[in-house]
């Protein structure tokens, strides 16, 4: 795209406050126009912030000042948003509403980035591919591990690894049930729980390694032992919340699953936002034809992480350990942010995510019927109901 790419942030919970605006107002190729939210408090709030921050000049790239404080519409619906006025909106609202409010908007005619979980069932995605098509617009998403620098290193190793067989994804959590009580933890309002949170960012990374067959067998397990106890929940996502104030849910806190793709290759996924270890982890083991290799890492935010990432490669008996960067944690959201603009400008983009969501979801929805958890549990939106609190 020609010039700074003006963009909207519609939703100002957890995610869109922590995570994306900070991110956008310091990129040179955005310029924040809008912000979006239906709690007057939460907006008046964040404008005073951003007023703040622009009198103060602590904005670190010329971009910030330009586009964080006067000048910033602090809107209460997603439809006040127009085509003319926004080039991008970053959908950060709860998962039960991130189909419906894109789809809103790609009908409007403005391009949408969300972030998982795109929809919560595959219906979801065929609205989202109607919406596209209709408005003209496009739908860029995607989960931010992919863009994680050891998680490309993997990728180059597993070019070289022959035919891929098997791929072991886990993301575990020794405490991190996220905003429990919450609506993160409401099946009506989340979609589900850690299969859905952390699972569809584990399924994302390992697409590229199975290909874009999907997954045509999928079993699998879930289980609740912690996730109505607030003494496992997020504490750095909610810091100032005293310890017990948070408390109970009906989503899964952990998932065992095992899927077979179209091509024969098979994946044992485990995601757990608790559990006993006492570190949270994340392991991307790549099984081919002509050796093996594994990525132990943490993503994410937390900071009960391993110090580290370590990679791995493994042939004819002998183990390599290769290196990797050590990155500031979140670093992989802005390589995402310095990928969009080309992105929007990509006609060929134009379908390619809801294609990729609608494999993701249909595998997690397989996952949930194997283990009793069928999605027909969860609400069908099809119209773009009036925007509930922003995602936390």
């Amino acid at each position: 795209m020609d010039g700074t790419v003006r963009v909207a942030v519609v939703g100002l919970g957890w995610a869109g406050r922590s995570i994306w605006l900070p991110r956008l107002r310091d990129h040179p190729a955005f310029e924040v126009v809008a912000l979006v939210d239906p709690d007057p408090n939460t907006r008046a709030e964040v404008a005073a912030e951003l007023a703040a921050s622009t009198s103060t000049g602590t904005g670190t790239s010329p971009s910030s000042s330009a586009g964080a404080g006067a000048g910033v519409g602090v809107l209460a619906h997603p439809a006040e948003l127009t085509r003319s006025a926004v080039d991008l909106a970053v959908v950060a609202v709860p998962n039960h509403l991130h189909s419906p409010v894109a789809a809103g908007l790609l009908a409007a005619g403005v391009p949408v980035f969300v972030e998982k979980p795109v929809c919560l069932r595959t219906a979801e995605a065929d609205t989202l591919a109607a919406a596209e098509l209709a408005g003209g617009a496009v739908l860029l998403a995607g989960s931010a591990a992919r863009f994680r620098a050891d998680v490309r290193a993997l990728y180059g190793i597993a070019e070289q690894l022959g035919t891929i067989r098997h791929v072991d994804v886990s993301w575990v959590r020794a405490r991190g049930v996220p905003d429990a009580g919450g609506w993160f933890t409401r099946r009506d309002l989340a979609g589900g729980g850690a299969l859905l949170d952390l699972g569809w960012h584990l399924l994302d990374a390992a697409a590229p390694l199975v290909g874009a067959d999907g997954f045509v067998h999928a079993v699998g397990t879930v289980s609740g032992d912690f996730v109505a106890d607030a003494a496992w929940s997020a504490s750095w996502r909610h810091p100032d919340d005293a310890a017990g104030s948070r408390s109970g849910g009906n989503v899964e806190d952990t998932v065992r699953a095992f899927l077979v793709s179209g091509t024969g290759v098979s994946v044992a996924l485990r995601a757990s936002w608790a559990s006993h270890e006492p570190l949270d982890g994340t392991v991307v083991r790549v099984e081919g034809s002509a050796g093996s290799a594994e990525l132990r890492c943490t993503f994410g935010f937390s900071p009960n992480r391993h110090p580290r990432s370590t990679l791995t490669w493994t042939k004819n008996g002998t183990t390599t350990s290769v290196d990797v960067p050590t990155e500031p944690i979140g670093a992989e959201y802005r390589r995402q942010l310095d990928e969009l603009p080309a992105q929007l400008a990509d006609p060929t983009r134009r379908g390619a995510a809801v294609g990729q969501a609608r494999s993701t979801i249909t595998a997690i929805e397989k996952i949930y019927e194997s283990a009793g958890l069928a999605q027909s549990a969860v609400p069908a939106h099809t119209a773009t109901p009036a925007l509930l609190p922003a995602a936390s």
